[in-house]
C-alpha cells in the first residue's frame, strides 16, 4: 500500500482588513488643474485622480541632454512600450548655458522637441527645472559663471535670483503653448532637488516659476531625508534605492537602502542624498503625509558607480523593490534612471560631479549609464522586462489599486535584519484587494518559506485562506495575487500568480496571469459567478463555493475557458515565468494585442518595431492580425500565432581581434579628495601606466543599419576609450562587460585610426568598494576579448 504525503496546515499567515474609514480629503490642496481640460487631474489625501477616476502613473527618468536627439523618439516609444506613462526629465542648467548669455535650445538640447515627442505619443512630461538638480552633474547642474558670482546659491539672495529668474524664462519660452490649457503633456512641474532646510526659498522658486509662465496640475518636490517644505505648496515626492554609491566604500549594504524590502507605511529615505545633506536638518520634521497620496520620482531603476564605490545590480534587485514599494502603498511610481545616458562634452570643462568640484563622488566623465533599464545606447535590459510585467499591472489595474489601502499582517519581521519572517502585506478595500509578497533581497538571500498560506480578513466579506494546500514561497520570489478580483463577469477569488492584463479575443476578455518559479498555480473561482469550466491540464473540482483549478501546466496553451453564469465568456491564460517577461501589449494591426518577445518591442502607428541581434527575429501575438505579416512565416504557439522572419539576416554577434600595444604599468598610488574618499585616478595615467589597445572592427560591420555595439571583456580600474585623441568613452570597473555605441562614431575615423583603450589597473589597497574584489587584491588592467554586437530594427510587414 501506497502512503499518501499528507500535507501540514500550520496557521496561516494573517492579516485583519480595517473597515473603511473616513473618505480622503479632498479640496484641500491648491492644485488645480486648467479650466476645461476633459481630463482634471486632482490631488486626495490618499490618490490622484484623473477624470474622476483614480489615477496610477509611472514615471521614467530620461535626460534629453544625455542622448542624441536622432534618438529621443525611438526611446521614448522603448519607454512606452516598457509601461512608463509620464518621462521625467532634468533641464540642467549648465548643459544649456555653460557660457553666460549664450543659452543653448538647439540639437541635443532641444527641450521643447523632447517635450512635443513626447506628447505626440501619448506620454506625460514632468520638467525637473532645478535650478540645482544634482543628477551626478558638475555643480548640481549650476553653471560655473553663476559660481564664480557675488551671491549665495539655493538662497533668496536677489543677486542669485536674477539670473535664476533668467533660466526659468528662458525655460517657460521653450514650453509655452505645451502646458495642459493648451492640451500639452505637462502633467507636473518639480523645482529644485534636495533641499532640506529652506522652504521659503522652494515657495519663492514656485512662483518665479509661475510668474515666468510655466504652469502644471502638480508642483512637486523631493521629500525625502526630513525636508522642510512650505505648506500645501508642493506635492511631496519620495523615492529608495537598492544600493548606493554616495555612501562609504567599506560600509557595507546601506541600512538605508535595505529597509526597501520590507513592507512599512514610512516613506522617507533618510539616505538619498545624505553625502551632501548638513547633518543639522537630518531628522528635521518630516512632510504632512496624512495630507498627501503616497507618489515617487526617484524608485532607482539602477545605480550609478562612483569611483570610491561601484554597486552591482541584479533586475530582482530592482524589480522587487518597485512591487514592494505598490505593496506598501505607492500611488505612483516613479524611477530614477529608467533610460541612461552619456554626459555631453562640456566646452569649458568636462560636466560629471567629481571632487574637483568639492563634490564627495568622482563620477565617471561620460557615461552617465545607471544600470537602468534602458541602457546608456538604449540596451535592453533584464530588469526593463521584469518592470513591465508590473507596469501591464498597473495599466489594468492601477486605477483598482489606487483605490485602496495598504495593511500589513499582525506578525512584522523583528527590525530590517530579520530575515526568516516572510515579508508580505495587502493592498484592499471592503471587500477585495490584492496580496503581496517580498522574498528577495540584494546581496543577502532570503530563505525559502515552506508550508505557506495566508487568511485575509475583510469587514464587509468572508475571510479568505488561500491557497487551498500551502506552498513553498522560493527563496528569491515576488509576487502579487488576485484577492477577489471581478472581471468579465466572474469573481476570481484568488490566484497563485500574478494578474499582468487582459485583451479582447474572439469575443472574449482573456485575462493573462504570471507563474511564479516553484508555485504551481491554483484558481479559485466563485463558483456562483460560474457555468462551465475546461483546462487543458490539470483538473477542475468544485467544492466550498469556489471553482478550483488546480495542476495547471503554465505556457501559452494554458488557456482556461471559462462560461460565465450571466452568458459571457472570458479566458485565463497563466504564462510561466521566463515568457511573460517577454509579454507586451499594445495596439497594431488595427487591435490592441499582446505580442511575445524576448527582444525590444515597440509599438508605432498601426504596427511594431522589434530591435533584436538574431539571425531571425521572431514575435508571438494574440489576437493574431487577420493578415499575416509580409516577410513572415507563422506558426503556432499556444493559443498565440507566432511570426518569424523569412530569411536569415548577418549574425547578431562577431568576434573582432584585439591588439596590445602597451602593458600596463604600477597601479597609480591611491589618493583620496572630499570627505577621504578615493579620488579617480588623474588625467596623466592614461599616457603612462595604462595599458594601451586597438581594435579595429572590420569595414562589413561600420556599414550594418542598427545599433553596433563593442562589447568588451575586461579587468581593472578604470577605463577610456579614444577615437584618435578624442575621448569618446570611459568606464569604471565593476565586473561586467563594457558597451560602446560603435555607430555614434565617425565611420571614417573608426576605419582611419580603430579605436584606442587604455585601461588602468586597480592597487591592492585602493579603498574602493568592488563587487568579488577580496581584502587586498590588485586587479589586472586587461582587455580579455571583443564582440559587435549588432541589433537590427525590423519592422514586420514591411518587405
Amino acid at each position: 500500500m501506497t502512503t499518501q504525503p499528507q500535507h501540514r496546515h500550520p496557521q496561516p499567515h494573517r492579516l485583519r482588513v480595517p473597515a473603511p474609514g473616513a473618505p480622503p480629503l479632498t479640496g484641500h490642496l491648491p492644485f488645480a488643474d486648467a479650466p476645461g481640460v476633459p481630463d482634471p487631474i486632482e490631488v486626495t489625501s490618499r490618490r490622484l485622480t484623473r477624470g474622476g477616476r483614480p489615477w496610477f502613473p509611472v514615471s521614467g527618468e530620461f535626460h534629453y541632454s544625455r542622448c542624441p536627439a536622432g534618438e529621443w523618439e525611438e526611446e521614448l516609444l522603448k519607454m512606452k512600450a516598457g509601461g512608463i506613462t509620464a518621462v521625467a526629465a532634468y533641464v540642467i542648467w549648465i548643459h544649456h548655458e555653460e557660457t553666460e548669455g549664450r543659452v543653448r535650445f538647439d540639437g541635443d538640447l532641444d527641450l521643447r522637441r523632447f517635450a512635443e515627442l513626447c506628447a505626440r505619443h501619448g506620454l506625460d512630461f514632468v520638467p525637473r527645472i532645478g535650478p540645482w538638480v544634482h543628477a551626478e552633474v558638475r555643480n548640481g547642474g549650476l553653471p560655473d559663471w553663476l559660481l564664480a558670482r557675488d551671491c549665495v546659491p539655493r538662497t533668496d539672495d536677489p543677486a542669485y535670483l536674477a539670473p535664476v529668474r533668467a533660466w526659468y524664462a528662458a525655460i517657460a519660452e521653450q514650453l509655452r503653448g505645451l502646458d495642459r490649457a493648451h492640451g500639452g503633456p505637462i502633467v507636473a512641474i518639480q523645482i529644485e532637488n534636495e533641499l532640506y532646510d529652506r522652504p521659503g526659498h522652494l515657495l519663492t522658486l514656485k512662483r518665479t516659476a509661475q510668474e515666468a509662465g510655466l504652469a502644471a496640475p502638480l508642483w512637486t518636490s523631493t521629500a525625502w531625508g526630513g525636508v522642510r517644505l512650505p505648506p500645501d505648496e508642493l506635492l511631496p515626492l519620495y523615492g529608495g534605492y537598492p544600493e548606493a554609491f554616495w555612501t562609504e566604500w567599506d560600509g557595507g549594504w546601506p541600512e538605508t537602502c535595505r529597509k526597501h524590502y520590507f513592507f512599512t507605511h514610512q516613506r522617507d529615505d533618510e539616505g538619498i542624498g545624505a553625502d551632501l545633506r548638513p547633518t543639522t536638518v537630518r531628522g528635521g520634521d518630516p512632510a504632512p503625509d496624512d495630507r498627501f497620496p503616497w507618489a515617487t520620482c526617484e524608485l532607482g531603476g539602477g545605480m550609478a558607480v562612483a569611483y570610491h564605490r561601484r554597486p552591482r545590480l541584479d533586475a530582482a534587485d530592482i524589480g522587487a523593490l518597485a512591487l514592494t514599494k505598490i505593496g506598501c502603498g505607492s500611488v505612483w511610481q516613479g524611477y530614477y534612471m529608467f533610460h541612461g545616458g552619456t554626459n555631453p562634452a562640456g566646452e569649458l570643462t568636462t560636466l560629471q560631479e567629481s571632487h574637483a568640484t568639492g563634490y564627495p563622488n568622482d563620477l565617471p566623465v561620460l557615461t552617465y549609464d545607471f544600470q537602468a533599464p534602458l541602457g546608456e545606447y538604449g540596451q535592453v535590459r533584464p530588469s526593463y522586462h521584469a518592470l513591465r510585467l508590473q507596469h501591464l499591472l498597473l495599466a489594468d489595474f492601477g486605477d483598482r489599486i489606487a483605490a485602496t489601502e495598504s495593511v500589513l499582517p499582525e506578525r512584522q519581521p523583528d527590525g530590517q535584519h530579520d530575515r526568516d519572517t516572510l515579508r508580505w502585506a495587502v493592498r484592499a478595500d471592503g471587500d477585495s484587494g490584492f496580496l503581496f509578497v517580498t522574498n528577495h533581497q540584494p546581496h543577502e538571500p532570503l530563505p525559502a518559506h515552506p508550508d505557506t498560506a495566508f487568511t485575509v480578513e475583510f469587514p464587509d466579506a468572508p475571510a479568505l485562506t488561500l491557497p487551498s494546500s500551502p506552498v513553498t514561497v522560493p527563496s528569491g520570489a515576488y509576487f502579487c495575487w488576485p484577492l477577489r478580483l471581478e472581471i468579465g463577469g466572474l469573481r476570481l477569488d484568488w490566484a497563485t500568480a500574478q494578474p499582468v492584463c487582459t485583451v479582447e479575443d474572439d469575443g472574449r476578455t482573456v485575462l493573462v496571469l504570471a507563474a511564479t518559479d516553484g508555485i504551481a498555480p491554483e484558481l479559485a473561482l466563485d463558483a456562483g459567478t460560474v457555468a462551465s469550466v475546461s483546462t487543458p491540464s490539470g483538473e477542475v473540482v468544485t467544492a466550498g463555493g469556489r471553482t478550483l483549478v488546480t495542476g495547471l501546466r503554465p505556457g501559452t496553451d494554458a488557456l482556461v475557458e471559462v462560461a460565465a453564469a450571466d452568458g459571457g465568456r472570458m479566458g485565463l491564460l497563466v504564462l510561466d515565468a521566463a515568457t511573460a517577461r517577454t509579454l507586451y501589449r499594445g495596439v497594431a494591426w488595427g487591435a490592441e494585442r499582446l505580442v511575445l518577445c524576448a527582444d525590444g518591442v515597440v509599438f508605432d502607428g498601426d504596427g511594431i518595431r522589434v530591435h533584436s541581434a538574431a539571425a531571425q527575429p521572431s514575435f508571438a501575438v494574440l489576437p493574431a492580425p487577420e493578415r499575416d505579416p509580409a516577410g513572415t512565416k507563422a506558426t503556432e504557439d499556444g493559443v498565440f500565432t507566432r511570426y518569424t522572419r523569412l530569411g536569415e539576416r548577418t549574425a547578431g554577434e562577431t568576434a573582432v581581434p584585439v591588439t596590445p600595444l602597451r602593458a600596463a604599468g604600477p597601479a597609480p598610488r591611491p589618493v583620496t579628495g572630499v570627505q577621504g574618499r578615493a579620488s579617480a585616478p588623474a588625467d596623466e595615467y592614461f599616457g603612462t601606466v595604462a595599458a594601451e589597445y586597438r581594435v579595429d572592427v572590420p569595414d562589413a560591420l561600420l556599414t550594418e543599419d542598427g545599433r553596433t555595439l563593442l562589447r568588451l571583456d575586461w579587468t581593472g580600474d578604470v577605463a577610456r576609450a579614444y577615437l584618435g585623441d578624442r575621448l569618446v568613452a570611459d568606464q569604471f570597473f565593476a565586473g561586467r562587460p563594457w558597451e560602446i555605441a560603435l555607430d555614434r562614431l565617425p565611420p571614417d575615423a573608426l576605419r582611419a585610426h580603430g579605436l584606442t583603450l587604455r585601461v588602468l589597473p586597480l592597487a591592492a589597497d585602493a579603498p574602493v568598494h568592488l563587487p568579488g574584489r577580496a581584502p587586498g587584491e590588485c586587479v589586472a588592467a586587461e582587455v580579455r576579448g571583443a564582440v559587435v554586437v549588432t541589433t537590427r530594427t525590423w519592422t514586420p510587414g514591411t518587405c
